[in-house]
């Protein structure tokens, strides 16, 4: 039996192995039918992880981090999990997607989400050269320049705030002519001069060359097409969080979620089910950085270590 199971090989999952391995458990797998990285091996250059000077890829800052969890004893299977479930003497199922099933006496999940798409023309085609789901990881290449929003909840209005402090101007396109936000949050954006609404309007193509973005063209209510000249492009149209291994044959989920689909845990990564854990993008109120990530999972570890020599 193992001593903990983790789902999922991005920063979360990663830095449970770690803090799993060298903190004293023996049998620790971890569950990933890829390539351990996670979404972040997808962004071209990251600026805002601690220590990590220069121009670095998402792909180049992870590389080391599997070969450093398994120095301590970290197991890597390239299995995908289609579900985990409780015994009833509160050891876990994890079951697999070829029939086969392991046991874990507790179990990490960092099965992460994924920002949905809009689906507009060109939005796959130029992921990574100006159309961005991160305002947080990529405003700073748009500094003094212009840039689009599309959306109409929470995050894209907050992230619209967060650009406007970055970029010359911000240009929200929502579908709708309300938002689904916070009022005072609306009230921020509306008051803001450099933030331009563009209601009732759907975008039907990026446009761009070799380069990257270079415009967006806009369908409004009206029936015109706008055209906007702007090097980037800010997708917030939701995520869909990766959560799929926790339904149980019933439909029901294993533990507590939010209404999104997100994994309810308190501050120590602990879910509503004794010896289960979340951590990463598919928690609540997650921050989506890797930073943070590797923050729960390190949290989520230790907790995992502390449960398993509890209940020897």
């Amino acid at each position: 039996m193992l001593d903990c199971a983790i789902i999922g090989g991005g920063p979360a999952g990663l830095t449970a192995g770690l803090y799993t391995t060298r903190g004293g458990l023996d049998n620790v797998t971890m569950f990933e039918k890829g390539m351990p990285g996670g979404q972040i091996t997808m962004s071209s250059e990251i600026e805002n992880y601690p220590g990590a000077t220069g121009h670095i890829s998402g792909m180049d800052l992870m590389i080391p981090w599997p070969e450093q969890c398994q120095r301590f004893g970290l197991k890597h299977e390239m299995s995908e999990v289609s579900r985990v479930s409780r015994n009833e003497d509160g050891t876990f199922s994890i079951l697999k997607s070829d029939g086969s099933i392991d046991k874990a006496k507790s179990v990490i999940v960092c099965t992460g989400s994924a920002p949905k798409r809009a689906g507009f023309i060109g939005e796959d085609v130029y992921f990574g050269r100006g159309v961005s789901t991160c305002a947080t990881c990529d405003g700073f290449f748009y500094k003094n320049k212009e840039v689009a929003v599309i959306g109409g909840g929470d995050t894209a209005l907050e992230e619209a705030l967060y650009l406007a402090k970055i970029c010359t101007k911000v240009y929200l396109i929502h579908r709708r002519d309300t938002f689904r936000s916070a009022p005072s949050t609306i009230e921020r954006v509306k008051n803001s001069p450099n933030i331009e609404l563009i209601v009732n309007a759907v975008p039907e193509e990026v446009i761009g060359d070799k380069m990257g973005v270079t415009g967006i063209r806009i369908a409004l209510k009206s029936g015109e097409i706008r055209q906007i000249d702007i090097p980037g492009v800010f997708v917030f149209v939701g995520n869909n969080v990766n959560n799929q291994v926790l339904i149980q044959e019933d439909g029901s989920f294993l533990c507590d979620m939010t209404q999104w689909g997100e994994v309810k845990v308190d501050l120590s990564m602990k879910t509503s089910i004794s010896g289960l854990f979340a951590a990463g993008d598919m928690r609540e109120s997650a921050p989506k950085q890797v930073v943070c990530a590797a923050g729960d999972g390190a949290v989520a570890a230790l907790q995992a270590i502390a449960y398993v020599d509890g209940h020897h």
